[in-house]
């Protein structure tokens, strides 16, 4: 579930819940708040993808088809295309981007739904070899994350910051540490 085709030369929007990997798209773009998008790109092959995820996981039976909402499947679908592919994860620059602080403080119920998704994203980069290009995460900032296929590069535009909330620090370390210092 989730995953978009493109036409060749197609510009894509992802929306939440959605990725998309191969060569057709000219562009793939998404707007990410509490969420965490993950770019990849191939720079021999000049292939890629983009995911967009909400939550980290969920509890899911063997039988129950991946869902592109959750960062685990999300990542799983994509390395069953990188692996229909040919290609091999450590081949691709990873681009991680996302998990902002979108509640307002004053709401009094954190649920760290963005530390989350950084720390599930961040732990499967590592997991899997592919090669940390660039990382902007936390604070309390919407972030427009666009892949451009023709020239291969990720671009990232941060928004304006969400009012009423303290930003998140941005992690400098492996998920692991970074989560022990927060919680």
């Amino acid at each position: 579930m989730g995953v978009v085709q493109a036409q060749r030369g197609q510009d894509l929007n992802l929306l939440a819940g959605q990725l998309y990997f191969g060569a057709d798209a000219a562009r793939v773009r998404t707007l990410l708040g509490s969420c965490v998008g993950i770019a990849l790109w191939h720079p021999r092959k000049r292939l890629g993808g983009m995911c967009h995820f909400l939550l980290p996981e969920r509890a899911r039976s063997p039988d129950t088809p991946r869902d592109a909402r959750f960062g685990i499947e999300a990542i799983e679908l994509l390395l069953q295309a990188i692996e229909q592919s040919g290609t091999l994860p450590r081949d691709y620059n990873a681009f991680l981007y996302g998990g902002a602080d979108t509640m307002p403080d004053k709401v009094g119920v954190k649920f760290n739904v963005g530390e989350r998704n950084i720390e599930l994203g961040w732990g499967q980069i590592e997991a899997h070899g592919f090669t940390l290009h660039e990382v902007d995460v936390g604070d309390n900032v919407p972030r427009t994350v666009t892949l451009d296929y023709a020239s291969g590069e990720v671009s990232m535009r941060r928004g304006q910051p969400t009012t009423g909330n303290q930003p998140i620090p941005v992690p400098t370390a492996r998920p692991d540490t970074w989560a022990s210092k927060h919680s």
